[in-house]
């Protein structure tokens, strides 16, 4: 397959996560069953994913397809940290939260 902008955005989506977890490459082949340089064409953009590897992909990064594909979701990491965030607020903190979530949601 040719290199293409969809494919190169991808790869910098997963080197991304992959180094703000501080994993090598060699270590999310690994995990994934799959060799290094599949790793490294992936993430340069030279290789497409194949189904069953973006899903074991996903699990080891936390990352959802979505992000992967498209880089429009957040990761479940992400949530954590806002629920984490959110239990460390009092009572009419979390009220005001919620009712910003509310105002937000009716505006879409």
């Amino acid at each position: 397959m040719k290199n293409n902008s969809l494919l190169i955005r991808m790869g910098e989506r997963i080197a991304e996560r992959r180094k703000a977890l501080k994993m090598t490459q060699e270590e999310l082949a690994e995990k994934i069953d799959v060799s290094i340089p599949m790793i490294s064409n992936l993430e340069q953009g030279k290789k497409a994913i194949r189904p069953e590897n973006l899903v074991k992909i996903c699990s080891v990064l936390g990352l959802s397809a979505d992000y992967i594909l498209m880089g429009k979701t957040i990761t479940e990491q992400d949530y954590t940290a806002l629920f984490k965030g959110v239990e460390a607020l009092d009572y009419d903190e979390i009220k005001l939260v919620q009712r910003l979530i509310e105002y937000m949601n009716s505006k879409k």
